[in-house]
């Protein structure tokens, strides 16, 4: 619903409501006029007319220009009646016209549909008429209508502040969807696209020959789409020399090395008995990476998790160990341990390698490699959790990956209403 929803809803209310208090008046006052019967037909006419028009300011596609500009001409029309009906000393005594603070509802109409400058011209032309029917500037008259005036704006002004929010939030809810669409699938790039070109690089330099030129190329192709992945922006391709010089350039936080002996992380496997996939125990999806260089270490009952927060997980766990492979070396050893508290599940990836230099994630994210910023932050920020680094240089490093349970449960809600 627009935030400008509920004035319409106000303004159909307020117009009933001094509708019935402009007929009291003429019913009070019936007695006081020199022609009552004039009083009565434009009260009638009054009526019939906010009867007839009741749903047209119940939202602003149905309060058109004409509908604005004609219940404006009820109003003004109402006003300049009233010397034609009541006597002179009851006018001169500040007696309300015939349609009264009905008349306000008009121009509240102008300005929630076009804002403050609407507002104070409804408002302009309201207070001429009242000046006519007065016959003058009184100073009861000044009162009212600097407030209807003064009314008129602010309320158009407020309007118009919030509609600009409005599209504001509406631009700012866009470009977020567009952003987490874009980082999804850049995860789903580097954790393939971008490997495998990483490995054709690195097996035609080795190769020599004409697999040579294919590894540059590949290597070419491969900094061209981190580039993309990241900035949005392709670069130009670089020269042989200079692919060689970045591949050599060593540890990078998100290249994988996919000659590794470790079985690949397997998806969650869904229950058949269940639309949704069911829960998902985490220990078998990170069972499979102990090895001889990788510990698991589990609790003994079952981590239950909805099946694709705990895939989600274990991808970037995976993302882990592939920068322990690269970073720490091939006879560093890794640890992995699974702890399910009562509000989070956590998984932690230790390695006894070197350790990352202070500022290194943060040149390897603005250099274009990805690997921590989407393999692994993104996916837990995505989940609703965190991924923290703990790590000094000739330490090892540590990553601590926290998923709350709530945020589990209304990211699994979340994919049943998408389907």
């Amino acid at each position: 619903m627009s935030v400008e929803q509920p004035l319409w809803q106000a303004l159909t209310a307020y117009r009933v409501l001094t509708l019935l208090y402009a007929l009291g008046l003429c019913v009070y006052s019936f007695d006081d006029y020199d022609h009552p019967i004039g009083a009565v037909v434009y009260m009638a006419v009054l009526t019939l007319w906010t009867a007839l028009t009741f749903r047209m300011v119940a939202s602003a596609e149905r309060c058109t220009r004409r509908f604005l500009v004609g219940d404006l001409g009820i109003a003004v029309t109402g006003i300049l009646l009233t010397p034609l009906v009541d006597s002179h000393d009851r006018i001169a005594e500040g007696t309300p016209t015939l349609p009264s603070i009905w008349t306000m509802g008009a121009v509240l109409g102008f300005a929630i549909k076009g804002g403050w400058r609407w507002g104070a011209s409804a408002s302009t032309v309201v207070c001429a008429a009242n000046v006519i029917e007065r016959g003058g500037f009184a100073q009861d008259t000044v009162h009212m209508l600097s407030l209807v005036w003064v009314a008129s704006v602010g309320i158009g002004y407020v309007i118009e502040v919030a509609r600009a929010s409005e599209r504001t939030l509406a631009r700012a809810l866009r470009i977020e969807a567009a952003t987490r669409e874009r980082e999804r699938l850049a995860r789903d790039i580097h954790d393939s696209v971008l490997q495998v070109l990483a490995m054709v690089q690195r097996r035609g330099a080795a190769i020599g020959g004409e697999a040579a030129e294919l590894g540059r190329m590949a290597g070419e192709q491969e900094i061209a789409l981190r580039t993309l992945v990241s900035t949005g922006l392709v670069a130009r391709p670089r020269t042989g020399e200079g692919t060689e010089a970045a591949a050599d350039r060593g540890a990078l936080p998100d290249a994988a090395d996919p000659d590794a002996d470790d079985p690949p992380v397997p998806p969650c496997p869904p229950d058949p008995e269940r639309s949704d996939g069911g829960p998902c125990d985490l220990r078998a999806l990170l069972a499979p990476h102990a090895g001889s260089r990788v510990t698991f270490s589990e609790p003994g009952a079952p981590v239950l998790l909805p099946a694709g927060v705990a895939g989600e997980l274990a991808a970037a766990v995976g993302a882990s160990l592939d920068n322990v492979r690269v970073h720490a070396g091939e006879d560093a050893h890794a640890w992995i341990l699974l702890e399910d508290e009562p509000g989070a599940v956590m998984v932690t990836v230790r390695d006894d390698g070197p350790g990352i230099p202070e500022g290194r994630l943060a040149d390897a994210e603005a250099e274009g490699r990805l690997g921590v910023a989407l393999s692994i932050r993104g996916r837990l920020r995505d989940l609703g959790g965190t991924a923290e680094w703990i790590s000094a240089p000739g330490q090892g490093t540590e990553v601590e990956l926290t998923v709350p349970k709530a945020s589990a449960k209304k990211a699994k809600q979340k994919g049943e209403a998408a389907r």
